[in-house]
């Protein structure tokens, strides 16, 4: 499954997106603990990088506590942490304040629709992905670094669930984007990841009935409520108003048999 997950580094900064792929890899749940990364000839070829810049990448990873090089002939490239810390990569993740407003606005238009796919074309395997990491999620109520990234990591198994690469891409990209706004709004610590909790089983109860409109009003609340704590947090509205062809059909003026 490796060779899927990483990709040639295309940018002008190949030590830094190598340090992102690897961790957003393991973010993602696509590597877990204890895995072993493909051989450094391999994952350099992957990632279309020198083998001196992996190296790089790979040192700044292993001084952070999330990889573990071993030497020999039953060594190589290992998980030692499925927690990321902050400060890997963090500068290439904060989003200016104005800057929310879009994701947001985005998030509206995008993550409704890949759960109500997912409901439609999720496999039993996907189901039980999806539960693992509510589970994984359940035990991480008090570690608030780990809760984040399974939120991540759930939220992503809803797209990949709806089995279409290019939305797939979309949300890696657009949870990317939005870790600061979550990081900076989500304060209140056991409250916070207890909502979130309990909002995304029913989320997930809701694609397992595979029910669109059930999914809408789930996915609804529970974006929303990112939305009133950023709000909250920066004392103004980062959403604009909605226009009513996003909103869930029930409050909608032009509803059908309305």
């Amino acid at each position: 499954m490796l060779h899927s997950v990483f990709r040639p580094v295309r940018t002008r900064r190949p030590f830094e997106e190598a340090v992102a792929q690897i961790a957003d890899a393991i973010r993602a749940g696509d590597l877990g603990l204890g895995d072993r990364l493909p051989p450094e000839r391999t994952l350099a070829t992957q990632l279309d990088i020198s083998r001196p810049t992996l190296r790089e990448a790979v040192k700044v990873l292993v001084n952070a506590g999330v990889l573990d090089v071993k030497p020999g002939p039953a060594g190589g490239i290992f998980v030692r942490s499925d927690v990321i810390p902050r400060e890997v990569n963090a500068e290439d993740w904060q989003v200016r304040i104005g800057e929310v407003t879009d994701l947001l606005e985005a998030r509206r238009l995008i993550q409704p629709r890949v759960a109500q796919l997912a409901g439609l074309r999720a496999t039993e395997a996907d189901f039980e992905t999806m539960s693992t990491t509510l589970d994984l999620l359940g035990g991480s109520i008090k570690d608030r670094s780990r809760f984040l990234q399974l939120d991540e990591r759930f939220q992503l198994a809803i797209a990949r669930a709806a089995h279409n690469r290019v939305l797939l891409e979309q949300m890696r990209n657009l949870l990317y984007q939005l870790r600061s706004a979550k990081d900076y709004a989500l304060r209140d610590g056991i409250a916070d990841s207890q909502w979130a909790l309990d909002s995304l089983n029913r989320l997930l109860r809701a694609i397992m009935r595979r029910d669109p409109r059930l999914i809408e009003q789930e996915m609804d609340e529970h974006l929303s409520y990112l939305e009133k704590l950023w709000a909250e947090e920066t004392s103004r509205a980062q959403v604009r108003e909605i226009p009513e062809f996003m909103m869930p059909f029930r409050d909608r003026r032009s509803a059908p048999g309305g």
